[in-house]
C-alpha cells in the first residue's frame, strides 16, 4: 500500500529586513511530535505589520505566537478552521483595543496560515501576504489581496489582523499530495518577483530551507523596497487516505445529466461516448489543462440512491490512492477548485473490453492465459489491502492495444471498516454472483473468487458455467461441465483451477485471488503432444453408417449387373 505512516514536512524559512530600518515582518513554523501530528496537525504562519503602526514587528509576532499556541490549546475534534479562527479572533479583538493606546496606536498586521493535518489542509489569510502552492510544476496562488481596487492604492490594506474590532478572515481548504510545495510570502517578495521566477526557484527542488533563501536573496537582489520573507514546507509523505475525508469532499457535488460530445465540463472537453452500463456513463474528454486525452465517469442515479453513489466515487478515490498495481485502473483525484460536479477522471485506455473480444472469438489458449494471469493479478492487489471488487466480469476487463490489461469500475468495492451500501443497494451482476450474494451476503474475496472463476471459464471456453442469466432469475448452481470438455486443449490443472473457483460451495473455493494466482501462474505447459487420429465412426458416427450404407448398395448393383 502506498503513502503509509504518518504525515511527513519538510519546512525553511528566511527573513530580511532590506533596505527598511527594522523588519516587521514574522514567521513561525511549528512541525511538532508525530503524535501532534496525528492529533491536531502542524502550523506555519507569516506576519507582516503594518508600518505606518508604532508597533509593526510587536503586532506580527503576536499573532503568530498567539495562532501556533491557541491552536494546540484547541480540542482536535473542533477541526482545523476552529483551531485556527477562534485564538485569531481573539487576538484581533485584543489587537483592536490596543490600536487606540499611545503604546500601540494603528497597530496592525496582515497575516496567513497553513494548518495540515492528514491529507488536507487549511488556509486562514487577511490582508496582503499571499500563499502559494507548486504542484505538477503549476505554481498557484491560493490567496486574495485585501488592497484597495486603484493602481495606485494597492499597497493601502483595506483588511488586516486589529484594522476592525470583528475579524473577516478569509478560509479555503486544500487536499495535499506528496511532492507539492506550500509557500508563503509577503509583499517585499511578490511585489518585486513575478509568478514564473517564483515557480523555476520551487521547480529546482532545493531543500525547503534553501529554497527559502534563495526566494529572498532573489527579492533583495531585484531591488525590493520592502522587508522579504518566505516560508517553504514540502510534502514529503502522506498518511494512509481515509474514506471518510474523500467522501466528505463530494458530497457537495451535485449529480448531473453527463455532458454531451463537443461541450466541455471544468475544463474537459468531451469527444464521445465510450460507454453506458449498469452504473455509470463513460466519455472519452481531453484535459484542456495538460492536453491529454482522459475518460470521464458520470453515475447514473437510476441504478443506486444518490448516497450510494457518492459512496461509490469516494470508493474509487479512494482505491486511486491506495492500490499501486499496473493491473488496476482507478480515478485520478481533482482539485477541489477544479471539480464542479460528481465525476471521476481516469486514463483513457486505448484497447477493448474481455466481453468484445469474445464477442469476436475464443482467444488463442497462450493469449487467454496470458491475460487470465494478469486479470487475477489485478484482484490480487486489491485483496491484498482487504479490498472486495464485488463487480467482476468481462465488461470491466480492459484489453490495451499495448498488450496490457486493466481492471475497471472500481465504484462498487468494498473496503475494511467503511460504511457500506444500504441492503438494497449491494452489487453485483447476474450470472457473476456467487450462491450466497443472492442471500444479501455483502461480498468478500470468496465471492470475488466465483466471478473471477465464472470470467475465466467464458474467457477460455465462451460458454457460461451455468447458464446466462438475467436480473430477474436465481440461478441454479449445478456442476458445470468441464472446460476442457468444450475446448479439449484445455489442460486437466486448468481446468481443475477454474472449477475451485466457481464451486457453489464457499468453503470449497480459494480463500483469495492469490490461491488462484498460484494455480495458473505454476500450473504446467500449455504444450500438448500432437492429437492421435481420430477415425470418422468416432467423430461422426452417423455420417459414418450413412457413407458405409450407401457403399453397400453401390457394391449391390454393381454385382446384379455383372
Amino acid at each position: 500500500m502506498r503513502n503509509e505512516g504518518e504525515l511527513v514536512l519538510a519546512a525553511g524559512f528566511a527573513s530580511e529586513k532590506g533596505p527598511r530600518a527594522e523588519n516587521q515582518d514574522f514567521g513561525g513554523i511549528h512541525l511538532g511530535t508525530p503524535l501532534e501530528r496525528v492529533r491536531h496537525g502542524a502550523i506555519a504562519a507569516v506576519a507582516d505589520g503594518v508600518s505606518g503602526g508604532k508597533a509593526g514587528r510587536v503586532a506580527a509576532e503576536l499573532a503568530v505566537r498567539a495562532l501556533i499556541e491557541g491552536f494546540y490549546a484547541t480540542p482536535e475534534t473542533l477541526g482545523l478552521a476552529r483551531a485556527m479562527n477562534d485564538p485569531l479572533a481573539a487576538y484581533n479583538r485584543w489587537l483592536h483595543t490596543q490600536g487606540r493606546g499611545h503604546a500601540m496606536q494603528d497597530s496592525a498586521t496582515t497575516f496567513t496560515a497553513l494548518a495540515m493535518r492528514g491529507r488536507r489542509a487549511h488556509l486562514v489569510h487577511v490582508g496582503d501576504s499571499r500563499a502559494w502552492r507548486f504542484s505538477e510544476d503549476r505554481l498557484t496562488r491560493l490567496t486574495t489581496d485585501h488592497v484597495r481596487p486603484e493602481p495606485d492604492l494597492r499597497h493601502v490594506l483595506i483588511r488586516a489582523l486589529g484594522i476592525e474590532a470583528d475579524l473577516r478572515l478569509d478560509h479555503a481548504t486544500l487536499n495535499l499530495a506528496e511532492h507539492d510545495r506550500l509557500l508563503l510570502t509577503t509583499d517585499g517578495v511578490h511585489g518585486v518577483l513575478g509568478e514564473r521566477r517564483i515557480a523555476a526557484i520551487l521547480a529546482r527542488r532545493a531543500s525547503a530551507e534553501a529554497t527559502a533563501s534563495e526566494i529572498v536573496a532573489e527579492a533583495l537582489r531585484v531591488g525590493t523596497s520592502d522587508n522579504a520573507t518566505a516560508l517553504v514546507i514540502d510534502i514529503v509523505r502522506l498518511p494512509a487516505p481515509d474514506h471518510d475525508g474523500v467522501f466528505a469532499g463530494l458530497s457537495a457535488l451535485p449529480a448531473i445529466e453527463p455532458p454531451n460530445a463537443g461541450e466541455s465540463i471544468d475544463g474537459f472537453r468531451i469527444d464521445y461516448v465510450i460507454n453506458q452500463g449498469r452504473y455509470a456513463t463513460l466519455l472519452a474528454a481531453t484535459d484542456s489543462e495538460t492536453n491529454s486525452r482522459v475518460a470521464l465517469k458520470f453515475p447514473r442515479p437510476s441504478t443506486l440512491s444518490e448516497r450510494a453513489l457518492r459512496l461509490a466515487f469516494a470508493r474509487e478515490m479512494l482505491i486511486a490512492q491506495r492500490v499501486d498495481s499496473p493491473f488496476v485502473l482507478a480515478a485520478h483525484p481533482l482539485r477541489p477548485d477544479r471539480q464542479s460536479a460528481l465525476y471521476g477522471v481516469q486514463p483513457l485506455i486505448e484497447g477493448e473490453t474481455m466481453e468484445d473480444r469474445l464477442k469476436r472469438d475464443v482467444p488463442p489458449l497462450e493469449f487467454a492465459l496470458a491475460h487470465a494471469i494478469r486479470l487475477t493479478r489485478a484482484v490480487a492487489a486489491l485483496h491484498r489491502l482487504e479490498i472486495v471488487h464485488r463487480d467482476i466480469k468481462p465488461e470491466n476487463v480492459m484489453l490495451g492495444t499495448d498488450g496490457g490489461l486493466k481492471l475497471i469500475d472500481l465504484g462498487v468495492a468494498r473496503l475494511p471498516r467503511t460504511e457500506d451500501f444500504a441492503g438494497e443497494d449491494i452489487p453485483g451482476t447476474p450470472g457473476y454472483m456467487a450462491p450466497e450474494q443472492f442471500n444479501r451476503h455483502a461480498g468478500d474475496a470468496r465471492t470475488d473468487i466465483f466471478a473471477l472463476g465464472v470470467t475465466l471459464y467464458r474467457w477460455f471456453t465462451g460458454k457460461w458455467p451455468f447458464g446466462e442469466q438475467e436480473a430477474f432469475q436465481r440461478p441454479r448452481f449445478s456442476s458445470p461441465a468441464p472446460p476442457s470438455r468444450i475446448r479439449p486443449e484445455i489442460p486437466s490443472w486448468l481446468d481443475d483451477a477454474i472449477l475451485t473457483a466457481i464451486q457453489p460451495d464457499r468453503e470449497q473455493r480459494y480463500d483469495d485471488a492469490v490461491g488462484l494466482l498460484r494455480r495458473l501462474e505454476g500450473g504446467g505447459s500449455l504444450m500438448r503432444a500432437p492429437p492421435r487420429y481420430v477415425p470418422l465412426i468416432e467423430r461422426d458416427p452417423v455420417r459414418f453408417w450413412q457413407l458405409l450404407s450407401a457403399g453397400l448398395a453401390l457394391a449391390l448393383v454393381v454385382s446384379l449387373l455383372l
